[in-house]
């Protein structure tokens, strides 16, 4: 499903001058799109994969680091991504949307979440904000679980400071599975743990949980909001309108992004059929997302796509 560049050959293509753009219609019928590794990532563009096809578009999608990501829709050599979360990619990648190296299209993901999340039977307790931490800190054995080292400034930095009384816990840095198997293990015995979540993820379908309110120094207002948005390179919704009113149509939700990355990481499902098993059970998606857009070929393109993608 991917094309995997080495290193070397994405190099030289970035460095190589872009050819010049043949018809429009040849120009537009391959739509490359950034696919970095993520889970979220997999689920909208095997979404977006699949409607395209069914309207006679070839996706491509292309594997690249984030950093290659944005000099790739410079460049002129990728088209899409699905994946510019914000505030998280604001500061880095100002000077590209600064200097209309990338385009911003549409926001596909609102209500996304980033901030400490407790078991919902913990918040039960009476731990609803990161000030009641400290009050049970005996509970949590005064540890907070969180992710990668180099993604955990903001506990860092609450704990050297103090705030919130937390100036004596242990922020304890491990991957992303090691964490989620300290919740999974301490959920099952009804212990108590805090600990970095976020939404859309599995986690959400896997367990109870309950997001800390009181952290807007950390992670910003409504649990660290978050949306995502739908970026191109420069130019290209006026060269492949069609496409570019289908990627404007493509609007996520949280149920929609928690339940199908759960299907891909916890069931081993293929992206492209968790996608079309999830547009089966809702149907209306397809009609939102495919409004005003055409085939390939100038034909009404809901039509073509549910024969494509809906049961009969």
């Amino acid at each position: 499903m991917k094309s995997h560049l080495l290193s070397a050959s994405l190099a030289l293509l970035l460095l190589a001058p872009h050819a010049g753009a043949a018809a429009e219609a040849e120009a537009c019928q391959t739509v490359r799109l950034a696919d970095l590794g993520w889970t979220d990532l997999a689920l909208t563009n095997a979404t977006a994969s699949l409607l395209l096809k069914a309207l006679g578009y070839i996706p491509e999608q292309i594997y690249l680091s984030l950093n290659l990501t944005y000099e790739a829709l410079k460049s002129d050599q990728v088209d899409v991504f699905l994946g510019n979360w914000l505030p998280a990619q604001s500061t880095e990648f100002k000077s590209y949307f600064d200097n209309g190296d990338v385009a911003v299209l549409s926001t596909n993901l609102t209500g996304a979440k980033f901030t400490l999340a407790v078991p919902s039977y913990v918040a039960e307790a009476g731990v609803t904000s990161f000030d009641d931490l400290a009050k049970h800190a005996d509970k949590f054995g005064s540890k907070i679980y969180g992710i990668e080292a180099g993604a955990n400034k903001p506990l860092l930095e609450m704990i050297e400071a103090g705030r919130h009384g937390l100036g004596d816990w242990e922020l304890v840095e491990s991957s992303e599975a090691a964490t989620l198997a300290q919740v999974d293990r301490l959920t099952r015995r009804g212990d108590w743990i805090v600990f970095l979540g976020w939404e859309p993820h599995p986690m959400n379908i896997k367990y109870k949980l309950s997001y800390l309110s009181g952290g807007d120094e950390e992670y910003g207002p409504n649990f660290g909001g978050a949306t995502v948005r739908t970026i191109t390179r420069t130019g290209y919704a006026q060269e492949c309108p069609n496409v570019a009113k289908l990627l404007d149509n493509l609007k996520f939700d949280l149920a929609y992004e928690n339940t199908g990355m759960n299907a891909i990481t916890e069931d081993g499902a293929d992206p492209s059929d968790v996608a079309k098993d999830l547009i089966a059970k809702r149907p209306e998606l397809l009609q939102t997302w495919l409004a005003g857009v055409k085939t390939v070929d100038g034909a009404e393109g809901y039509k073509a796509a549910a024969e494509t993608i809906l049961p009969h």
